[in-house]
């Protein structure tokens, strides 16, 4: 571990910094639109809740305001033939299905974090991801092969943590029920606490709302074959079991995490978009958590709350609607940077151009090494 890491206190301070030179950040879409990358003008890109694509094809989604939006992009390809996508990390957060906002560096933060995690699972559950020169690892425009959807996330649990969302193995303990996704509930368990082992809790994947489900009915419904979900879910328990050793050495506990696949060009199925990041994982902190399980044990404590470097910490701040205030971001933003120095082991170095710059040169060093021309 770098003994040269940022405090809390100083993250607070390079946000806070960062906030006040922030100036107009353009979408995705203005970005193609306006030509500066003239291989990419004229596509319609697709939004996402971390994450825009670009991608030839059929695009077709739904805005919130409830317009549909469909369009035919032009081919884009790699020079060998394969369908590309291109994706660029947004600082975009939502909770509860509500975008709240902006959060400095979130997007830089995401990116190394995906980054190390997929080379370190990548001989569980592959990869779709090409690797492109003059791309570092914070990199916010990532490259990949645009594969055929399985249609259902892949959501491995080995704590019970608390949650405020209702697809939660949390929430539907609280209600009583007495299954959860094809397991049933043991009895025992104590919110944080850990589960007997780990569980495969499936979810369709949808644009508004994922609804959680047994792995048998989702084959029922024709969303998945048997010998597909079997194949996910025994690569994704071997890529959870890797992880949360390396992760416990560098004393972080992994809570629970999400996979999402697809089929390539080979007919392989791989893994797709984020990989065991704060925003699809839970990550806790081992000796902060270890020490409140042994007072909880002995009685001195009456719940186990944890110190968390996820996206659940900022669920804390969600009120209604409403998206979150500048203090809110700052406080939030400095918890992502904390969180990626722990599991990184290494000071967090920001690049500090602006967003659009940043974005515009990713996506024409792609387009340079990747794309047919």
């Amino acid at each position: 571990m770098d003994n040269d890491l940022l405090t809390e206190a100083q993250a607070l301070d390079l946000v806070y910094s960062y906030m006040t030179t922030e100036g107009g950040v353009s979408t995705t879409q203005e970005l193609l639109d306006s030509g500066v990358v003239p291989a990419l003008k004229g596509f319609t890109v697709r939004p996402g809740k971390v994450s825009d694509s670009i991608h030839g094809g059929r695009v077709e989604f739904t805005k919130k305001d409830g317009t549909v939006v469909e369009a035919e992009n032009p081919r884009l390809v790699t020079r060998d033939g394969t369908p590309l996508r291109i994706m660029v990390r947004t600082q975009r957060i939502s909770t509860h299905d509500i975008n709240r906002g902006h959060i400095p560096f979130k997007d830089q933060i995401l990116a190394a974090n995906h980054n190390y995690m997929r080379r370190l699972v990548e001989p569980a559950i592959g990869t779709s991801q090409f690797d492109v020169p003059g791309l570092e690892d914070n990199d916010v425009v990532i490259a990949a092969e645009n594969l055929q959807l399985i249609p259902i996330e892949n959501i491995f649990r080995a704590y019970m943590a608390t949650s405020s969302t209702s697809t939660s193995l949390y929430q539907a303990w609280k209600r009583g029920d007495t299954t959860f996704a094809g397991h049933i509930i043991p009895e025992g368990l104590v919110a944080n606490g850990p589960l007997p082992y780990v569980m495969d809790t499936p979810s369709t994947k949808s644009e508004d709302h994922d609804v959680t489900s047994s792995a048998e009915e989702m084959i029922r419904q024709g969303d998945i074959t048997s010998a597909q979900y079997t194949a996910i879910r025994n690569s994704g328990l071997v890529a959870f079991g890797m992880a949360a050793q390396v992760l416990r050495s560098k004393g972080i506990i992994l809570v629970d995490t999400k996979f999402e696949h697809g089929i390539n060009r080979a007919g392989k199925i791989v893994s797709q978009d984020e990989i065991l990041t704060m925003d699809s994982s839970r990550f806790w902190l081992a000796s902060d958590y270890d020490a409140q399980m042994e007072r909880f044990n002995l009685g001195e404590l009456d719940e186990l709350n944890p110190k968390s470097y996820s996206k659940e910490f900022a669920r804390g701040f969600s009120e209604g609607d409403k998206g979150y205030t500048d203090e809110q971001r700052i406080v939030i933003a400095a918890r992502y940077v904390v969180g990626i120095q722990e599991l990184l082991g290494k000071r967090f170095e920001p690049d500090m151009r602006p967003r659009d710059e940043r974005v515009v040169t990713g996506l024409r060093k792609v387009v340079e090494h990747l794309a047919a021309r």
